[in-house]
């Protein structure tokens, strides 16, 4: 089955761009609770956000501070592409561009709750725990199947990769510090559903 016809027969429907809060900020927290999807050749593999970090235009953290590049562009089309980069020749990492089209900012999916596919999703991370194959930013890109290719994909639009809404519920957000920064490590800028077991980082961050 193509990509697209699994990306339709999936069930699970794209979160249209009018949804998104039109702030980074704002975004990071709202996408808590939201199923990241992609129909590969392996299924459809998803899994919930449980933990984010928004990085706002003028953030010296931020992949967009020094200007638009092409390596970085997607970060300034409208809300609702993903930004797919390669972190220190080791792991891909997903962003969501969150600004108006032109001002450079997104959100960092950090980890995600598995839901579907985690049989593939294990092959592909080489581990059995489930609670351990989409904790990190690094390791929910391994898991779904995320490359750089997927870099500049439209996520409000079902195929090959999006967003969805998920359970109607409204998870206990915790907010504070982003992880692993050597600047503007003060701003809390961080989002998890607190006390949920797939958050990365240590637990005394995770209340």
């Amino acid at each position: 089955m193509a990509a697209v016809d699994q990306a339709i027969d999936s069930g699970y429907a794209a979160i249209a761009r009018a949804a998104l809060p039109v702030d980074t900020v704002k975004l990071a927290r709202w996408l808590i609770g939201r199923i990241v999807v992609h129909a590969t050749a392996d299924g459809v593999l998803s899994g919930r956000i449980v933990e984010t970090e928004a990085y706002p235009p003028g953030d010296a953290a931020g992949h967009a501070f020094r200007g638009r590049t092409p390596r970085n562009s997607t970060l300034f089309e409208e809300p609702g592409h993903a930004y797919v980069y390669l972190a220190y020749g080791l792991s891909f990492m997903l962003n969501v561009s969150s600004e108006p089209a032109g001002v450079g900012a997104g959100v960092l999916i950090r980890a995600l709750e598995p839901l579907e596919g985690i049989a593939a999703m294990r092959r592909r991370r080489g581990v059995q725990a489930l609670r351990d194959l989409a904790r990190g930013p690094g390791r929910l890109t391994a898991a779904l199947a995320i490359d750089r290719s997927l870099d500049g994909v439209d996520l409000c639009r079902p195929g090959p990769l999006w967003l969805a809404h998920g359970p109607a519920d409204v998870p206990d957000i915790g907010q504070g510090p982003r992880i692993g920064l050597s600047w503007e490590v003060e701003r809390p800028l961080r989002f998890h559903v607190r006390n949920n077991r797939f958050v990365s980082g240590p637990k005394a961050l995770n209340r």
